[in-house]
């Protein structure tokens, strides 16, 4: 007897290895068998296969024995995104379809007992997977389609039900009328934040000038203050002066939203930079990712070209701040797990917010403080040295008061300071072209120097201050960058002693 085969895809994170599925029919009891390391919900479609068949007129499906291969046969695979292609191998091993390339086109969909396909997570990572190993041709579920639609150079159609799979290989069918009303996507579990205009902020133009920089250079910004400062107002703005994402930026979120269910089929391509703000009691696991089984992505993945706001930062599990060293440095995250390690987007802009001291009165003169000294002095020292020495600007954010809010002029509105965002960015982008970077925070300290020196006073300067310990050669590299983004936004080819100078203040150095 021969063996029909078509093509699925098992993901490891947004890394996608091509699975053939083989189906022979033979002689014996009848039943399927799924061999080559299926997960549950994979072996779990055997039943679905057989009532969909049954759904989409070939009931004797049931009456027949299939061996169903996934190979390779080492690779785990799971989800039921896997029915789609078992049923069609075994349509296929049964006669009953008749053309079409469907051993070379890839097919990702749940089935239910009535036939229906349903949409699955991880379509838009695993069509990005297919076309990279040369496929050319998918079938996905319908509810899926707005994924489907962000692949260039991939024929992708899209199936409401198994009667439309068969039809497409000109098998015969009937199908059974479900009283279902809708098999759409499921809606983004997370709810969307509005984003507010930085006119809503009055005063705080430190602040405000930090957050202007930080979105200029792609920096980390460290926000001080007692409670009502205005640190989440600030932050929760940021993403109203950041430019939308790259195209290779948008893909990546866009996977990563793919496969946590977060996609919103609405919006399509997500161009908009994301803002994840995750309660102070998160696990590690929540904001860097993992779990049981297969690792997940965390806040740190679904805030990638976007911002990460750490509110609360020293309430945060040491070893969930800890964890944030490595993103921080190389833009990426990698969960090992006895099998392997998966890798995960995850470039972000690093906000953090804290209270000068466990009560929050510690400002001025602190006469409201109740903290004891001892109390302070460890409240803030629960952010480490080394994650405090990657944060490029360290701002006080102090009260305002209620008559210097109702006298100050108007503010400034995010579409004026994005302008300028912008057009600082245009600039980094023509001086850093052929880098493979875009922004002053991205680059490496070998390339920073050679490619963008500082004038010699101000190189000594810098000098002199890490002999004296008051920078450490991080810190001297992170201050550097600030000074050319200071630049940037001044449109001015160098730095200045002045940029410098403003660098060093906004790391909160003194020199």
């Amino acid at each position: 007897m021969s063996v029909a085969r078509t093509l699925s895809m098992a993901l490891n994170g947004l890394d996608g290895t091509v699975v053939d599925v083989e189906v022979q029919q033979t002689q014996g009891l009848p039943g399927m068998k799924i061999v080559g390391l299926a997960g549950t919900a994979t072996l779990q479609a055997q039943d679905r296969v057989r009532a969909a068949c049954h759904h989409a007129g070939h009931p004797k499906i049931s009456q027949s024995k299939f061996i169903i291969n996934l190979t390779p046969g080492w690779l785990p695979k799971s989800g039921s995104g896997f029915d789609l292609p078992v049923a069609v191998a075994v349509l296929d091993a049964h006669g009953v379809l008749r053309s079409g390339p469907r051993s070379r086109t890839l097919h990702i969909g749940e089935l239910s007992l009535d036939g229906a396909i349903l949409p699955v997570p991880g379509v838009l990572p695993s069509l990005l997977a297919a076309r990279e190993a040369g496929i050319t041709r998918a079938v996905i579920p319908a509810a899926n389609a707005a994924e489907g639609r962000l692949v260039p150079d991939l024929e992708v159609i899209e199936a409401e039900h198994l009667a439309d799979v068969i039809a497409l290989y000109g098998g015969a069918f009937t199908r059974t009328r479900s009283d279902r009303t809708d098999h759409a996507a499921p809606a983004p579990r997370t709810a969307k934040a509005p984003v507010g205009d930085f006119a809503d902020v009055h005063g705080q133009e430190q602040a405000k000038l930090a957050a202007e920089v930080a979105a200029a250079g792609g920096h980390h910004l460290s926000l001080i203050g007692p409670p009502g400062a205005g640190k989440t107002m600030i932050a929760s703005r940021l993403p109203s002066i950041l430019p939308p994402l790259a195209t290779a930026d948008a893909l990546d979120l866009s996977a990563v939203l793919s496969l946590t269910g977060e996609f919103d089929a609405a919006a399509g391509l997500r161009r908009t930079p994301p803002f994840i703000s995750p309660h102070h009691t998160a696990s590690t696991a929540s904001v860097i990712g993992g779990g049981s089984g297969i690792a997940r992505p965390g806040a740190v993945s679904l805030a990638h070209g976007g911002v990460l706001f750490l509110d609360e930062a020293p309430e945060f599990q040491r070893t969930a701040m800890e964890a944030l060293r490595e993103p921080l440095e190389s833009g990426v995250v990698r969960l090992h797990r006895s099998r392997g390690a998966i890798t995960y987007p995850a470039r972000f802009q690093l906000v953090i917010a804290a209270n000068p001291c466990p009560c929050g009165q510690a400002w001025g003169k602190g006469g409201a403080c109740t903290c004891s000294p001892m109390a302070k002095r460890r409240y803030l020292t629960r952010i480490s040295g080394p994650i405090a020495d990657r944060i490029d600007m360290r701002i006080d954010v102090p009260p305002v008061r209620a008559i210097a809010a109702d006298t100050a002029p108007p503010a400034e509105p995010s579409a004026v300071i994005a302008q300028r965002v912008r057009a600082a960015r245009e600039r980094q982008a023509a001086r850093l072209a052929g880098t493979g970077y875009h922004l002053n925070a991205q680059l490496p300290s070998s390339i920073l120097s050679r490619l963008m020196p500082l004038p010699a006073a101000e190189e000594a300067l810098l000098r002199r201050l890490v002999d004296r310990g008051a920078l450490t050669m991080r810190g001297r590299a992170r201050v550097h960058r600030l000074a050319w983004t200071l630049a940037d936004l001044a449109d001015r080819n160098q730095p200045t002693d002045a940029d410098v100078g403003h660098a060093l203040q906004l790391r909160g150095e003194t020199h």
